[in-house]
């Protein structure tokens, strides 16, 4: 079965990590760097983008709503609603923050900032 974009419902999380993102001007600005499951729901939490930084050195983390993003075939990556700037003001991590906790206040701060409804209610 496909979804409403033509997708298919699945897709190996080996096939999504390395995955390059890109804003709604086209502009790359990171990479999927690995995807946060929730256990106990069995839902996607969120994805890890990598922004910035050269070879691992000075790069930032933000965790995505996993239902922002989207994959365009014709740019070979996914893309995200949110211009740059939003992007750049948006919470940052830490990798070690990411899952902290459960990743439950990664996951809260990312759904609020982004204005994304949670899955969780």
């Amino acid at each position: 079965m496909t979804t409403a974009a033509g997708h298919t419902e699945a897709i190996q999380a080996s096939r999504v990590i390395g995955t390059n993102v890109y804003n709604t001007e086209g502009q790359h600005i990171g990479s999927i760097e690995d995807v946060m499951l929730e256990k106990t729901s069995n839902n996607i939490m969120y994805a890890v983008i990598g922004f910035g930084g050269f070879l691992g050195i000075g790069e930032k983390y933000h965790a995505i709503p996993w239902s922002s993003l989207d994959y365009e075939k014709d740019q070979g990556g996914y893309v995200v609603p949110f211009s740059r700037e939003q992007l750049e003001a948006a919470p940052v991590h830490d990798i070690n923050d990411l899952t902290s906790g459960d990743g439950k206040a990664a996951r809260d701060a990312s759904y609020e900032y982004y204005k994304v409804p949670p899955y969780w209610i």
